[in-house]
């Protein structure tokens, strides 16, 4: 957890930085293209101001012109021919009140071939205005060959202003440029070319955009107001999720690692229960060989006969024992029988061997069997581990029931005593190994059945319930 905690602290001052560092770079490019627009305005008030100078150089040129014609001859015409000559740039035709051409000054057609201010010729030289002068006279005249270069310069910014808006941030986000009513799209970026058409989803996107971060206002000559509307980039969402993806992968990676861990100790177990198993087995049979040896002396002598039996019974069950611990470990052979009549069995047996106080009963349903697939000798084992932790709970005297029941796909075995109970936060842990509650127990018991019903008959048992003071219910649950 310290690893954990270490870490999305971390990750998540490294997100804030990114993105106060995303965030300064938009306000950067945001003062950029704001400086960009009053570029593009300044320069267009500077070329209206150059407009207005070139029509009052045209109204001097044309001054000039009249005053060259109509001067005497000792007139100094120095001063009207320099201002005639001087005019290299800007095209001027002066014609009468019919538009026939009187004289011309850098245009691009001769006065031999062209008479007449007509057609194409007259609607590319009336874009401005034509002078009138006081003689009827009328100047027609257009932008200067310098003026349509810085125009054609001024047109091809203003024209690249909206493609560098776009092309400077749209690479990693979408970016929206409205008109000053928010709803015309004048251009956009990193948006569905098809879904641009669609009004309702470039509103919606406009106000997502809105929400997100607050438009930035410019405004452009002849254009106006202008809003710029745009996201945040992928990359920085994708950090600001980071954390959580990165959480989720710590999670899974300590979800995997307690999983194996779980199987390697479980496997641990398991290679203990079987060793331990194996060697009590081996350790039991020389001893039980010894004893049906001296068991048959005892025949032969003539000892009384109910002691010699009840011997014999003993010797028996400590055969059985030993088969059932040499038994752990390896696969079980499952014998489809009646259940009844092995639990009565084992129960009778438990009944000789405990205290007279304590009351044995099973009830099973009458005059039906109740067959399932067990292996006799290691289910007689799970009956006597409940049946002695049964005894153990009761003080000194008390009743052990055995309810036998089935549906139509599994068999229930409930082993009811009316002993100490057990508090609700122990149901679990009792099947636990080493869990006791008795001072010289091995807390093995309960355990090894648990190990029995559900690794070798695949059924389940468990605590169906228990009052402290009152007594518990352990059920067992087979699969027809």
């Amino acid at each position: 957890m310290t690893i954990i905690g270490v870490s999305l602290w971390f990750t998540n001052t490294l997100v804030r930085k990114i993105a106060e560092e995303e965030r300064n770079r938009i306000r950067i490019w945001a003062n950029a293209i704001q400086r960009k627009a009053e570029l593009v305005n300044t320069t267009e008030m500077f070329f209206a101001e150059i407009s207005k100078e070139e029509r009052r150089r045209v109204e001097i040129w044309a001054r000039a012109n009249r005053k060259l014609i109509n001067a005497g001859n000792d007139e100094d015409l120095t001063l009207y021919v320099d201002i005639i000559s001087n005019n290299e740039n800007i095209p001027v035709v002066l014609t009468d009140q019919q538009d026939t051409i009187e004289t011309t000054a850098n245009v691009n057609f001769s006065t031999d071939t062209v008479k007449v201010m007509k057609g194409k010729l007259k609607e590319e030289f009336t874009r401005y205005p034509p002078i009138k002068d006081t003689y009827g006279q009328i100047i027609y005249y257009k932008e200067s060959r310098l003026y349509s270069k810085l125009r054609a310069v001024l047109d091809d910014l203003t024209q690249s202003f909206f493609d560098d808006v776009v092309k400077n941030y749209s690479s990693t986000s979408p970016v929206i440029i409205t008109d000053s009513t928010r709803k015309e799209v004048m251009a956009w970026g990193n948006v569905d070319s098809a879904k641009i058409r669609d009004s309702t989803y470039v509103s919606n996107l406009i106000k997502e955009m809105e929400v997100e971060n607050e438009p930035i206002v410019i405004e452009l000559v002849d254009k106006g107001k202008q809003y710029i509307f745009y996201k945040d980039s992928f990359l920085l969402k994708q950090l600001r999720y980071y954390p959580f993806v990165q959480f989720g992968i710590i999670g899974l990676f300590l979800f995997v690692a307690y999983i194996l861990f779980s199987i390697a100790r479980r496997s641990e177990q398991n290679q203990v229960w079987v060793g331990l198993a194996k060697e009590t087995a081996h350790q039991l049979g020389t001893p039980l060989s010894s004893m049906l040896a001296w068991l048959e002396l005892l025949r032969v002598k003539e000892v009384e006969p109910e002691i010699v039996n009840e011997l014999s019974k003993d010797i028996e069950r400590l055969d059985m024992i030993t088969d059932r611990f040499s038994k752990i470990g390896s696969e079980a052979s499952l014998v489809k029988q009646d259940v009844v009549p092995i639990i009565e069995e084992t129960i009778e047996y438990m009944r000789k061997r405990t205290s007279r106080k304590i009351y044995y009963k099973v009830n099973r349903p009458q005059n039906r069997k109740i067959e399932v697939r067990i292996n006799k000798h290691l289910f007689t084992w799970v009956i006597e581990n409940l049946s002695k932790n049964a005894v153990d709970a009761i003080d000194s005297s008390g009743s052990i029931i055995v309810d036998v029941f089935e549906s139509d796909k599994q068999v229930f075995i409930d082993l009811t005593d009316t002993g100490k109970g057990l508090p609700k936060n122990k149901f679990k842990s009792v099947f636990n190994p080493g869990y006791t509650s008795k001072e010289r127990g091995w807390g093995l018991g309960l355990s090894l059945a648990r190990r029995i019903i559900k690794d070798y008959h695949k059924g389940r048992i468990f605590i169906k319930s228990s009052i402290l003071g009152q007594g518990t219910t352990f059920r067992i649950v087979l699969n027809k």
